[in-house]
């Protein structure tokens, strides 16, 4: 017979790894001013392996509008900058010989927007899946009343898994609210 319990832990579990799926897509979305998580796509050719760029480089932020990144070994700096070009972070990299920096430039009004209609769509794509694991987990309860579950504990396990949905559903409109607004700020 199906543990309702466990299920409904099971199903809030996969719920959570969506929201913090979007939560990671969001902070790779550049708002106008430096942020490192912007760099967490770039993948390097770290003697023969590809690898995160933080594995070859310290990667800071000197103040709002810069990225610097302090390769350990001096012949990444060329790996380190086509990556970054070929990248969709979308700076070009500065190379002084020491560090590279990347310079924020500020956002225009069409930028932000494009940037909120991005922000919008990586949150409808995780409203998405977990309206799916919520149907998904609907379908194994009413399957578990031909095994033997009582419709009582379906109906309150439906419930419970509807109160848990609309927990998650604000905690992404809530992530949505705060990125749009970091974005729209000047």
């Amino acid at each position: 017979m199906l543990d309702v319990k466990q299920l409904l832990s099971d199903l809030d579990e996969k719920m959570e790894m969506s929201v913090l799926h979007l939560d990671e897509k969001l902070s790779q979305i550049r708002a106008g001013r430096a942020n490192v998580h912007i760099l967490d796509g770039v993948r390097i050719d770290y003697y023969g392996q590809m690898s995160p760029l933080q594995v070859a480089a310290s990667v800071t932020t000197p103040d709002a509008r810069t990225i610097a990144i302090k390769p350990f070994d001096k012949s990444m700096f060329k790996v380190i900058e086509k990556a970054i070009i070929d990248s969709e972070v979308g700076i070009m990299p500065e190379n002084n010989g020491e560090i590279i920096r990347l310079g924020i430039p500020p956002l225009t009004e069409e930028r932000r927007k494009q940037l909120t209609k991005q922000c919008n769509k990586e949150g409808e794509e995780a409203k998405i899946a977990i309206r799916n694991i919520r149907r998904d987990g609907v379908d194994k309860l009413k399957k578990a009343i031909k095994d033997g579950l009582s419709e009582d504990l379906e109906k309150d396990g439906e419930a419970d898994l509807q109160k848990i949905h609309d927990k998650k559903i604000k905690a992404i409109d809530a992530l949505l609210e705060k990125k749009n607004k970091e974005i729209m700020t000047v």
